[in-house]
């Protein structure tokens, strides 16, 4: 598999809030509402990400994205929403055959590629929920910049197949994570906030299923992800959408730190 790293950080200047500090977005599943247009952002580390994204998708996009048969009308009607969206965004210039993105770089809009074409438009990578029986299933994702885990493994598996190696995602939690999905209206997307810490700083962090993670020992980096949800009106598909951010643990202090290791133990 071609694998092409990072050579240097890609970092945000700071973290939008510390999860950890806050019982409301610690405690699982952590669900807040989301204000207005703010389920996508774009951030001070666009660009940086936006060419890494680019060379993942051009070198193994086998690797970073996977499409059901059954969750393609879900996937166009997700690309529609997006351009929607970057139409109403500063710094998108949108036609009917192109997007230029903040960094200059312009994209060929390709309908007929959903997810990669919006893999290359927006930093979130893109994951599609579709009840599947009592269980919401993922069907289809741009996945870019994994956090310990395979898009190869999780296509496909319920939302219980896919935490099945976390802990603390039990039968009582998966319950009301599936209330939770069935809840969501389009109207009202939905955002929470996780947190790890990692010795190193790749965004593209691939783990398989039985590979533990090495516990960091350095903890340089604090990965946080914002995950917005987002209700598709048409086909009932929810959207997962994982906006990664990475901070030197320097930017952190020292207090705030130590209340951060605490929280993931």
């Amino acid at each position: 598999m071609v694998n092409p790293m990072q050579d240097a950080p890609i970092l945000q200047d700071r973290l939008p809030l510390h999860p950890w500090a806050d019982p409301v977005t610690r405690r699982l599943p952590g669900i807040q509402p989301v204000q207005g247009r703010d389920w996508l952002r774009v951030d001070e580390a666009y660009a940086a990400q936006m060419a890494l994204r680019d060379r993942l998708i051009a070198a193994q996009p086998q690797v970073v994205h996977a499409l059901l048969p059954e969750a393609r009308p879900a996937a166009d009607e997700l690309y529609v929403t997006v351009l929607d969206w970057l139409r109403g965004e500063p710094g998108f210039s949108v036609t009917d055959h192109s997007v230029t993105r903040p960094d200059g770089e312009t994209v060929a809009l390709d309908a007929t590629e959903p997810l990669l074409t919006l893999g290359r438009l927006v930093q979130q990578d893109l994951c599609l929920m579709e009840a599947q029986g009592d269980e919401y299933s993922l069907t289809g994702a741009i996945l870019c910049f994994p956090a310990s885990w395979t898009l190869a493994q999780k296509i496909g598996r319920p939302m219980t197949g896919i935490h099945g190696p976390v802990k603390i995602y039990d039968a009582q939690l998966a319950a009301r994570v599936h209330r939770l999905l069935s809840a969501i209206r389009p109207e009202q997307p939905l955002w929470r906030m996780n947190f790890f810490t990692y010795d190193d700083f790749m965004l593209h962090h691939p783990r398989v299923e039985g590979d533990w993670r090495r516990q960091p020992t350095g903890q340089s980096y604090v990965r946080c992800e914002r995950q917005t949800l987002l209700r598709l009106p048409q086909t009932r598909a929810v959207l997962f959408a994982i906006h990664t951010i990475v901070v030197d643990a320097r930017q952190i202090s020292a207090e705030d730190y130590a209340a951060l290791r605490a929280a993931l133990h």
